[in-house]
């Protein structure tokens, strides 16, 4: 597949505000390696090659075992790999980006916050819909993900 349109060309005031409110995860008090987790999870219900690509070095990057990320998708099964609040954020990660099929239920709602406080979920969900939105654009304009980019380079 090659890419449609380079969307940070396009629309890059648009692309800056996306940045923004990234910014703004970056400084919450949600520690990173969760953050990334999440957004690898989401990346992976949507399908998104350039943000699975993305998120797994990112979490590489910032010394996470390949056994824990190889299990992402199968959190539920993996044991003590994810903690408490790894494992509530990834199963509010899944149910707000299915939020047509969930409709986001209460019992998922208060699992969340018996490990979150208010500000901590409330970041939370905004980083889920802002990676749902990154998926989107990423999908819908085929952005290529550095490992194929890589190899043809190889």
């Amino acid at each position: 597949m090659s890419k449609r349109l380079d969307y940070n060309q396009v629309a890059p005031a648009g692309l800056k505000a996306l940045g923004g409110v990234y910014g703004y995860i970056l400084q919450s008090s949600l520690s990173p390696i969760l953050v990334d987790l999440v957004y690898l999870r989401i990346s992976q219900i949507n399908n998104c090659a350039y943000c699975l690509d993305m998120h797994t070095r990112d979490l590489l990057k910032r010394g996470q075992p390949i056994e824990k990320i190889a299990l992402v998708q199968a959190w539920p099964e993996a044991g003590g790999l994810f903690d408490e609040r790894e494992r509530a954020a990834l199963a509010w990660a899944e149910s707000v980006t299915r939020v047509a099929e969930t409709g986001v239920p209460d019992a998922a709602y208060a699992a969340v916050r018996a490990v979150f406080d208010e500000r901590e979920l409330v970041d939370l969900t905004i980083a889920i819909g802002l990676m749902n939105t990154y998926n989107r654009m990423a999908i819908s304009f085929r952005n290529t993900p550095q490992a194929v980019l890589d190899n043809k380079q190889g």
